[in-house]
């Protein structure tokens, strides 16, 4: 069919063109005077007499032959100018139409030629996922962005509410109770923050990875080849990275074993360390504030050459691409919501490391860690113990006797105001491991005299001592400056600074970022050649004696992780699961009936039953009931039963599981703790109510008993449920009378005030009844007033409503008493019932009702049975699974169910032999390279 379309626009385009072309040169030769076809010039008699065209100059003559040239008529001129414009008008528009008709024509014939020539792709819909899924993925992301964007705007609105009551100093108790209040909500809402964005950047990373997985896919199927993977040679430093990464985890207080070397870069708040870490890295990689703290927690920074200019978080996949500047701003940004997710409950800083590495040509191998700026004020928004902390994280980390101190002080302050010089002093003394950086020395050129900052750089003005002095220009001030430029002005303001004239106040090795990052390179690998060794040996003595403790109290066990024994007890779980929907489907129906009864059984007696008794038409009073509540509270009582049958049945199958000979007692609290969590979450359709709904509508509606079966089943189901409801009141009767004369008698008991007044009481309810055995539930006021009376003789007092009280359970006792009689007396009439029906002499009503509500419970209790095997076993599967990957997760959750000598022995174990194999593969690594 387009075929046929397009052979027409092109027929009908060359058509159009033709007479397009037609009527411009008809304008033409029209406008020019001049008839380009001879016979139109005979038939408009503008033609010479020989029959051939005339000239331009004969039209100039022509007229009438008598008279001579005459000027044409005024209204002949003017209708020769209307019919010039309209033909100009139409060869525009023929033009116009033509092209547009052939354009169209040419270009539909070239799509369609390219997407002939496009490759079969078919193949892919196979490989790559539906498109669903990735809709699904856009909407959470949307979803998280947006609640990311609003809680920050919210957290913005109130951190400036809490700065302004801050600024102002306001001291009353009422303006302080709101000031602290506020702080709560702004903490709270920082909380909140945090959570959102690492769920983001927990579905962000997931995402990368399942993207990786697709192309991947995409290859080995566009090749159909398998791919071998190729085992990747580590550098060097990278493996010392993952063995300082190792330790940090095993070991946090360096107290037996990680006295590795690595160099901590210390200072004065915003006496430009992180600016010196960045000009050694080469890049921008650590976000900037005006005066404010930045840096909240230690982080660990790996140098390593490589070809490409890149970073990389070490839980993390992505890389960041660090001669781009938006992958800058995302790093940073990185950087400084890792920060703020580290510190918690209201502190400033975190003793929490984030670890990165940074490759790039040039990049001096080494590992650096840099702490937050030593500071001697606090201000309102910190926390109190801020100053204390940071105090203690600085020794914590300069105390590693292997620890290099990258000591940085600000050029352009004066000396004396230094704090950090006397932490180092302390921690090393001697300063066998300091190295001391004056930056900012631009700045102190201006200010402070060239000879005391020679007796700085010489090591003659502060007492502490260091291995080496250096100078350093970290900048102008500029945020957008990039590490070049920088570098550039660095370099130019050392080459023409007077501090080398007349007499070289600095040495040339002393100054620039290159030679302090050389300096600095050479010095750690000279550290850690002399001791990983001993590192190395003290690990081996550590793990053959933990091996040794192992086998002496787990003898036939293996060394399981908590990672290991959470696998093992996610499969166990999910057996579970699986078993549950193999349950029979009887033990089903016997489960859900006798929980539905559980739940039905009052509403039924009280508010259909004994209502119905009371009235007149029994039958027409059950309808009106039963329908009204089909219509509002069975559905959703029905479908409560259901859930609490699918948790009951769940549980038992979990505790069966725990007498089995192979149970691992160490897995219950996990387990137990996993399915709460998912019955919590875990909800029933809400369709499946609407549709039992119409089912039990539907059934309610039959009124008549099929069959024998049927009624002797309804009969025993009524006295069932008669009865207990019998042994109910009894019991509460049994506590309103007090026990017994025998019970009295026998375990000598006494009978209260009370009692003996319930007693009195009961006797006279008693004799009513027995009178008329088919009185009504209420009591009238003469028979009221004659009860009193009659007590009032025997010397009892009691009101009428303490009467009635006791008239309620003696009643109820005997109407249930009558109606297991009336039961007794319909087990053999069902025949009678079948031929005579509501006019039966046996008043059956009873039966009927209750055989009705036992069909309404058995075609439920097959309904919610269907959607337990279909559905909500499944969606139960899936709640379960989705706990089990959150707590998979969560390090803290899982450390803390998941606990106990035996876990913490292995947990020590796996990790000193973990880093006892990384330290000989990494010696044996840096023999070689030697």
């Amino acid at each position: 069919m387009l075929r046929i379309y397009q052979n027409t626009y092109r027929r009908t385009a060359k058509k159009a063109v033709v007479y397009s072309t037609k009527v411009a040169c008809c304008n033409h030769s029209t406008l020019c005077g001049i008839t380009s076809h001879p016979r139109r010039a005979q038939d408009s008699g503008s033609s010479s007499s020989n029959g051939r065209p005339r000239r331009h100059e004969e039209f100039l003559l022509a007229g009438n032959p008598a008279r001579g040239w005459q000027m044409p008529p005024p209204s002949r001129g003017y209708g020769m100018l209307v019919v010039r414009i309209l033909r100009g008008a139409l060869k525009l528009r023929y033009i116009v139409l033509g092209g547009a008709i052939g354009g169209g024509v040419s270009l539909s014939k070239k799509y369609e030629d390219w997407k002939d020539g496009l490759p079969d792709f078919k193949w892919l819909e196979d490989a790559m996922p539906q498109g669903e899924r990735w809709s699904q993925f856009s909407r959470n992301l949307i979803e998280v962005g947006s609640l990311v964007k609003n809680a920050i705007e919210v957290a913005k609105d109130d951190l400036k509410a809490k700065t302004t009551v801050a600024a102002l100093g306001i001291t009353s108790d009422e303006s302080r109770k709101k000031y602290e209040k506020l702080q709560s909500q702004v903490e709270t809402l920082q909380t909140e923050i945090m959570n959102v964005q690492i769920k983001y950047q927990k579905e962000l990373e997931k995402m990368e990875k399942e993207n990786r997985e697709l192309r991947q896919q995409y290859l080995i199927l566009k090749t159909n080849k398998k791919t071998t993977a190729k085992k990747i040679k580590k550098s060097l430093i990278d493996m010392y990275s993952e063995v300082l990464d190792e330790l940090s985890g095993y070991d946090t207080g360096y107290t037996m074993a990680d006295h590795l070397p690595r160099v901590v870069v210390v200072g004065d708040q915003s006496s430009g360390k992180t600016s010196v870490l960045e000009s050694i890295a080469k890049a921008r990689i650590f976000p900037r504030g005006s005066g404010e703290m930045m840096t909240r927690a230690p982080v660990k920074v790996t140098l390593a050459e490589g070809p490409y200019h890149v970073a990389q978080f070490r839980d993390s996949d992505r890389e960041y691409d660090l001669t781009k500047e938006s992958d800058l701003q995302d790093l940073r940004r990185d950087v400084e919501f890792r920060m703020k997710a580290s510190v918690r409950g209201g502190k400033t800083v975190s003793n929490e490391v984030i670890a990165m590495t940074v490759k790039g040509p040039g990049l001096q191998r080494m590992v650096l860690v840099d702490l937050p700026g030593i500071i001697s004020t606090m201000t309102v928004d910190m926390a109190s113990d801020t100053k204390d902390s940071i105090h203690q994280m600085t020794k914590h980390y300069m105390s590693n006797p292997n620890a290099i101190i990258l000591c940085i002080q600000d050029g352009s302050v004066d000396a004396e105001r230094s704090n950090v010089t006397d932490l180092v002093m302390q921690c090393d003394p001697l300063g066998r491991r300091t190295i001391f950086v004056l930056t900012k020395v631009d700045l102190a050129e201006e200010l402070a005299d060239p000879d005391r900052i020679r007796k700085i750089l010489s090591g003659k003005l502060f007492p502490m001592k260091a291995l080496g002095y250096y100078a350093v220009v970290t900048g102008r001030g500029r945020k957008d400056d990039s590490i070049d430029a920088i570098r550039q002005y660095e370099e130019d303001f050392f080459k023409n600074s007077k501090l080398f004239h007349r007499r070289g106040v600095i040495m040339p090795h002393q100054v620039t970022s290159r030679n302090l990052s050389l300096a600095v390179s050479d010095r750690f690998w000279k550290m850690v050649r002399e001791t990983i060794e001993q590192q190395a040996d003290a690990f081996k003595a550590t793990r053959f004696n933990l091996e040794t403790e192992w086998k002496n109290n787990f003898p036939r066990l293996r060394e399981s992780g908590r990672d290991e024994l959470f696998d093992k007890a996610k499969g166990e779980i999910l057996d579970e699961v699986v078993t549950l929907s193999q349950i029979s489907a009887k033990k089903w129906d016997d489960a859900l009936s006798t929980k539905l009864w559980e739940k039905l059984s009052n509403y039924v007696f009280e508010s259909i039953y004994l209502p119905a008794a009371q009235s007149d038409s029994f039958n027409t009073m059950v309808d009106i009931k039963l329908r009204q509540w089909a219509e509002q509270a069975l559905p959703a009582k029905s479908v409560e039963a259901g859930w609490e049958a699918l948790q009951q049945e769940f549980i038992s199958l979990m505790e069966r599981s725990k007498k089995a000979q192979d149970h691992d007692g160490i897995f219950d609290q996990l387990k137990s703790a996993v399915v709460d969590e998912a019955i919590r979450r875990h909800s029933w359709e809400d369709k499946a109510i609407d549709m039992l709904r119409v089912i039990q509508l539907n059934t309610l509606e039959d009124r008549f008993v099929h069959d024998k079966q049927e009624w002797d089943s309804a009969v025993k189901f009524l006295e069932s449920s008669v009865n207990a409801k019998l042994v109910q009141t009894e019991e509460t009767l049994a506590q309103m009378f007090g026990p017994g004369q025998m019970r009295r008698l026998t375990h000598w008991q006494y009978l209260t005030q009370d009692q003996q007044k319930r007693r009195s009481v009961k006797n006279e309810l008693d004799k009513i009844l027995k009178n008329d055995t088919k009185h009504l539930p209420t009591l009238t006021h003469d028979e009221l007033t004659t009860v009193r009376k009659n007590l009032q003789r025997d010397n009892v007092d009691v009101d009428t409503d303490y009467i009635r009280q006791t008239w309620f359970p003696v009643y109820r006792k005997h109407f249930l008493q009558q109606a297991l009689q009336r039961a007794k007396d319909c087990r053999k009439a069902y025949y009678l019932y079948t031929q005579q029906g509501a006019e039966c002499e046996i008043s059956c009503s009873d039966v009927v009702l209750f055989w009705r509500i036992q069909q309404v419970i058995k075609i439920t209790g097959n309904a919610l049975r269907q959607q337990v095997i279909n559905r909500e076993a499944r969606r139960l599967d899936k709640e379960i699974k989705a706990v089990l990957d959150e707590f998979s997760d969560d390090e803290e959750k899982k450390g803390y169910l998941l606990t106990g000598k035996r876990v913490l022995l292995a947990e020590e174990l796996i990790k000193v032999r973990q880093i006892q194999e990384k330290l000989e593969e990494f010696i044996n690594s840096l023999n070689q390279e030697k």
